[in-house]
């Protein structure tokens, strides 16, 4: 026999191609090579499937199917440690592999959820999470039990290994018999007095294959005889293809066909496919060239007239007309504001603003005879199974969706977030082969689903004591078609969910229509609304005479979960208002997704106007942290990208397209420019159970404006801060 030495891509391209499902694996603490089986979700065939959830194999080795996307939140090592916790399990015999997308789908949704976004995976998913580890330890216990003639209870499960008395043995021994078990009641779900392993710091099993380039992602994907495709739709979206000639690019080396995409009339939701033209070639660089050359007209519509400065003088308009939706009515404030001797008004701003993530928009999708093959980085796979049955009009039983490492989603790629996934479907379809779809960057940015563009105006009537009698808020959001939420996101919740005690309170709201494709952002709602929430905040304060930080904690006297967050606040980060001209504090706290986050930042701020962060010092309560490490990377990480946009981003629209379609013209956070991130959990505990992948991040641009303004006294009341002359005398 000769042996052949086969690299890791080569063997995901020729098993690919014989139409296996793709799985990655991990070992802990050492690289695994990926496994691939002609049925994915089926149990190893050295091992045993115990549930859906896990199989065991004779080595005592414990693999974890994990239904939830990797997209650097941590969410393979977060769910391996829910199930272990329970199961009582050697860390080091974990093996993780991503869960079946069609298996899910195909069993009425086995998994039980497999989306992955709004902070939600270890806040929400946790109970039937450690119930799956719970189940299979008692499966476990029960099957010696029965081997060894005792009672259920009389045996111990620790570490992988089963005891009672004289008898011993281990998981992977009794595995079998405990796949036949069925259990009279599930058991109850240890609580955090309990635990052994969660809470704990714990590196991220994913780490080491992104450090070592073995990692795989949906853009790596080859698949032998694949093409790839370049698209384009309407620089200005939803407009309509007027003409395009490929007979002026058929001829060039490497390409195979122009395949135009349709939208459908009335689908305008964030998977749908807008109008669009798409060259196909041998070779992404050749379709895309040839694309860029091909002669193509576009009909924007009404939409063309649109522009940033269009959509902002139209929300100023709105400030001053009672916003059709009331989420909190009390007549009082605003009589109690017309009255009072002393009044704060501001409006403020956030224009439209882009995802941006690492890996460019795409997908791959090989449909064939009897079955379709798709590789898509939705935070959604069983969605992605569900679109493409949808657009081939196929049964979703013969889609079989390959769950990859994302390479950001921030929101953008919920259930699938574009409609590139149906784009792949479509030109897979037409051409009959495999096809692998690739954004450019522009395209990217351009047709990404965009933050709402945000105004908001704030006022408050001021009491003798410098406190607020009453407050009056007024939002309005440009969203696709005037949506009024996303999800449970809605433009104004930074606001409207203030939990301070003021006495009266009125808030109403505009939705407004825009062309826009609109989605969620991460921490949706409270990343906008958080920043002019909290400015507004420190603008009541300091008109009271009060020390904002002092204010905040005078203001929720009320919540012992909010003075526990803002008192360590004041001791962790020592806020000062007294900093010399040039250098400054500020402070801000929003809560989202059922943790409280305050943050405390330091800046420096040149003559110039050159602005650094130096510092900031995040403050959490989520109730319950799983994992210290991975919660502290979320909270940098959160401050990173609100800060990139809030500092530095902001798109622009002129004639209803977008103009700053690349990093060069839509900025990023670079390395010199990240402040040092200090993160403190101040737990409430109890039932409480918060998200942490987002809540850090929407209340650090309120703390970096209230900073600038005390090193310079300048107000920032829109967004980028980048635009604004910091400068000072």
């Amino acid at each position: 026999m000769s042996r052949k030495t086969l690299s890791r891509r080569a063997f995901i391209q020729s098993t690919a191609a014989a139409g296996g499902g793709l799985v990655l694996g991990f070992h802990i603490p050492v690289a695994r090579a990926a496994r691939i089986e002609a049925k994915p979700w089926a149990a190893p065939a050295e091992g045993v499937e115990v549930n859906a959830w896990l199989a065991i194999e004779p080595d005592n080795t414990v693999i974890l199917r994990i239904p939830h996307t990797e997209m650097g939140q941590g969410g393979l090592t977060s769910v391996a440690m829910l199930i272990a916790e329970e199961l009582d399990v050697e860390w080091g015999k974990i093996q993780t592999v991503f869960a079946d997308p069609n298996r899910h789908v195909r069993n009425n949704n086995e998994y039980k959820v497999m989306s992955t976004h709004g902070s939600q995976l270890v806040r929400l998913q946790h109970p039937h999470l450690m119930l799956a580890g719970a189940s299979a330890r008692e499966r476990l216990k029960e099957a010696a039990a029965k081997a060894w003639g005792v009672e259920r209870s009389a045996v111990t499960a620790k570490q992988g290994t089963l005891s009672s008395g004289t008898h011993a043995g281990t998981y992977g021994e009794f595995a079998a018999a405990a796949a036949r078990v069925k259990l009279d009641r599930e058991p109850a779900i240890k609580t955090p007095a309990e635990w052994k392993l969660l809470g704990k710091p714990t590196q991220r099993i994913d780490i080491p294959h992104k450090v070592d380039g073995s990692a795989q992602y949906s853009i790596d994907i080859r698949v032998p005889g694949m093409v790839y495709a370049a698209v384009k739709a309407s620089p200005a979206p939803w407009g309509k293809l007027k003409s395009y000639d490929f007979d002026a690019v058929k001829n060039r080396p490497g390409v195979i066909a122009a395949v135009e995409l349709k939208a459908v009339p009335g689908k305008r939701d964030q998977p749908d496919m807008q109008n669009a033209i798409a060259v196909v070639a041998d070779t992404w660089y050749r379709a895309r060239t040839a694309l860029d050359l091909m002669p193509v007209e576009w009909d924007a519509g009404d939409a063309g007239k649109t522009s940033t400065a269009g959509y902002f003088a139209e929300g100023r308009r709105l400030m001053d007309v009672k916003g059709p939706l009331v989420t909190k009515d009390d007549p009082k404030a605003i009589e109690i504001l017309a009255a009072a001797k002393k009044v704060v008004t501001a409006e403020y701003e956030r224009p439209f603003e882009t995802h941006a993530r690492m890996e460019p928009i795409n997908a791959t999708v090989h449909v064939q005879k009897d079955r379709v093959d798709v590789w898509s980085p939705t935070q959604d796979q069983s969605s992605a199974v569900l679109l493409v049955a949808d657009q081939l009009k196929v049964d979703p039983k013969t889609v079989f969706a390959h769950t990859m490492f994302l390479g950001g989603g921030f929101g953008g790629n919920g259930a699938g977030g574009t409609g590139v996934t149906r784009q792949a479907a479509e030109i897979s379809k037409q051409v009959g082969r495999p096809v692998k779809v690739l954004w450019t960057r522009e395209e990217d940015l351009a047709q990404d689903k965009q933050r709402p563009l945000a105004v908001a105006r704030l006022s408050a009537a001021i009491g003798d004591n410098g406190l607020p009698t009453a407050l009056v808020t007024r939002a309005a959001w440009f969203t696709m078609d005037g949506a009024n939420q996303f999800g449970s996101a809605t433009a104004d919740y930074g606001i409207s969910s203030m939990s301070y005690g003021f006495p009266a309170r009125h808030h109403d709201r505009h939705n407004v229509a825009s062309h826009v494709p609109s989605s969620t952002h991460r921490a949706p709602g409270a990343n906008q609304m958080g920043f002019m929430a909290e400015s507004f905040i420190d603008e009541i304060a300091i008109a009271g005479g009060w020390n904002p930080l002092d204010w905040r904690i005078e203001m929720t006297k009320h919540l012992p979960d909010y003075q526990l967050v803002l008192k360590t606040l004041k001791e962790k980060a020592g806020f000062r208002t007294d900093l010399p001209k040039g250098q400054g504090m500020g402070v801000g706290v929003v809560e989202s997704h059922g943790t409280i986050a305050a943050a405390c930042a330091t800046v420096n701020v040149s003559k110039r106007g050159e602005l650094t962060i130096e510092k900031m010092v995040i403050v959490l309560d989520a109730g319950n942290v799983i994992n210290p490490h991975t919660a502290t990377e979320q909270a940098e990480s959160s401050v990173c990208w609100e800060m990139s946009h809030a500092w530095l981003g902001g798109l622009e629209l002129d004639r209803g397209r977008f103009t700053n379609t690349n990093f060069d013209s839509y900025n990023l956070l670079r390395l010199h420019q990240m402040p040092r991130v200090d993160v403190h959990f101040a737990s409430s505990g109890g039932t409480k159970w918060g998200g942490l992948g987002e809540p850090a991040g929407p209340p650090a641009p309120a703390a970096v404006a209230n900073a600038i303004w005390y090193a310079t006294g300048k107000r920032v009341r829109s967004t980028p801060f980048i635009r604004h002359d910091l400068s000072w005398a």
